[in-house]
């Protein structure tokens, strides 16, 4: 039994590994979820009933939030892992992490680009606000299957992460009712 320890030993180290899922997708992809949340939040609070619709005013708050929120978050993660080591290093670190928040930011854009489209045009307000709700809520179901999948998940179980993304803003939609 001790000669087939050793054999089934070197049988396990030569045979390679199966390839792990590439998880910094999944941390962009993470981003890109967060950034929707986070426009979907703010469009729904922005708008008051019996004021003004300001279109213009909410699509520059929601890029400002979603720029705070990136620095605040990109700062954090570098902070939680600093080390000591030059001061050279520490700001290279700082700025690969503020960086790394882009797609945070981006995801917020379709939601900055309908606001923008809504004051120019005049829309309003409701149907806006309704129409971003739920244009998000798609997006976070295409957030979350496409993150599954691009982390190694089958497709059946990716679709179910996606709806659980969407269910996300369909509470926000439900907030949003509620609370107005």
């Amino acid at each position: 039994m001790t000669e087939q320890q050793p054999q089934e030993e070197s049988l396990t180290a030569r045979t390679p590994r199966p390839p792990q899922p590439s998880h910094r997708r999944a941390d962009w992809m993470f981003g890109g979820v967060y950034g929707t949340v986070l426009a979907s939040a703010l469009m729904a609070a922005l708008h008051q009933e019996g004021e003004d619709f300001t279109p213009f005013y909410d699509a520059s708050w929601v890029l400002v939030t979603a720029a705070t929120a990136g620095l605040a978050h990109g700062y954090s993660h570098h902070m939680a892992s600093h080390r000591a080591k030059s001061a050279g290093h520490r700001w290279q670190v700082l700025g690969r992490a503020l960086w790394n928040e882009w797609p945070l930011i981006a995801a917020t854009l379709p939601t900055v680009l309908l606001l923008t489209a809504a004051g120019l045009g005049g829309w309003d307000a409701y149907d806006v606000t309704a129409g971003g709700l739920g244009l998000n809520t798609a997006l976070l179901f295409g957030w979350g299957s496409l993150t599954a999948l691009r982390v190694g998940h089958r497709l059946g179980r990716a679709l179910l992460i996606g709806l659980a993304d969407a269910a996300i803003g369909l509470a926000i939609i439900v907030a949003n009712a509620l609370i107005k």
